[in-house]
């Protein structure tokens, strides 16, 4: 292996597991300084201008603070496209990708109308954008800031879409109709934060993590109202879940009046998204 490779396991062994290190490692060598896979695991050295030194050292005491290296790059990839993302939006997470995977492999047809609800990076509407023929593309979300960063993503990935700001809980709503609703919206209950790692429960933003304790499926009821008037007869609202409260979920939907409810487990074998028509 590289020799820097072996530096920087050993500066962040005291923060992060070792499969971490490893594995920030190769991100940052192969990612960000570009070093092929061939001369990573060649162990050739290579020299390092002083600039990209100061660049390295940068980068370590960040992420010692556990900044997650996605901020401190500026973007992470997501279902094959690369997306900007900030402080100000959620770092897209793989399974986040089989709920966008699972949605293109239900719906083929072309023209389909797409909301993405709390958009957040854009990165579920975006890649439905790209994987869906000929969709027409909606995201909404509470954040100007986020709805910034969803905007340019949308122009980088050559994808053709409208956010807008909305407050989903408070007053009334655009006017809309939908064939497909998505959304990821926040699940984290209070109680779980001491099971948060730092990286998470210190940079992303708390807005589009946590609900309340007493209240955790607040966004699941709302929107599956929204979804009542919004999808047309036969449309289907498919949501990313906090694995918790799978059967509740279910539940709640049928009771509002959703049929052929489906709840589907994760690559890790945990509840985690959930399809639903509207009759």
């Amino acid at each position: 292996m590289h020799p820097l490779y072996y530096t920087i396991k050993e500066s962040l062994s005291d923060v992060y597991a070792d499969l971490e290190c490893e594995a920030l490692a190769k991100w940052i060598l192969t990612d960000i300084f570009g070093l092929s896979a061939a001369c990573l695991y060649a162990g050739k050295d290579t020299d390092f201008s002083e600039s990209d030194q100061l660049r390295l050292a940068d980068i370590l005491q960040r992420l010692k603070s556990y900044e997650p290296l996605q901020y401190i790059t500026g973007n992470t990839p997501f279902c094959g496209l690369t997306f900007k993302v900030t402080p100000d939006v959620l770092i897209p997470r793989p399974e986040t990708g089989e709920l966008v995977c699972w949605i293109a492999e239900n719906h083929l047809q072309p023209g389909l109308r797409v909301l993405d609800i709390g958009t957040g990076s854009g990165c579920i509407a975006v890649s439905l954008g790209r994987m869906l023929p000929e969709a027409k593309i909606t995201g909404w979300d509470i954040s100007a800031k986020v709805l910034a960063v969803a905007k340019e993503n949308a122009l980088s990935n050559g994808v053709e879409a409208d956010f807008r700001q909305v407050d989903i809980l408070a007053g009334s709503l655009p006017e809309f109709r939908a064939d497909i609703l998505v959304s990821n919206p926040p699940y984290v209950t209070e109680k779980e934060k001491a099971e948060m790692e730092p990286n998470v429960l210190d940079w992303e933003p708390s807005l589009a993590l946590f609900v309340p304790d007493d209240d955790p499926l607040r966004f699941y009821r709302r929107i599956a109202t929204i979804g009542r008037d919004i999808l047309l007869p036969g449309g289907t609202l498919y949501f990313e879940i906090n694995r918790m409260y799978g059967q509740d979920i279910v539940n709640m939907l049928k009771e509002a009046g959703y049929i052929s409810v489906e709840l589907k487990k994760d690559l890790s074998h945990n509840d985690r998204m959930i399809k639903a028509v509207r009759p």
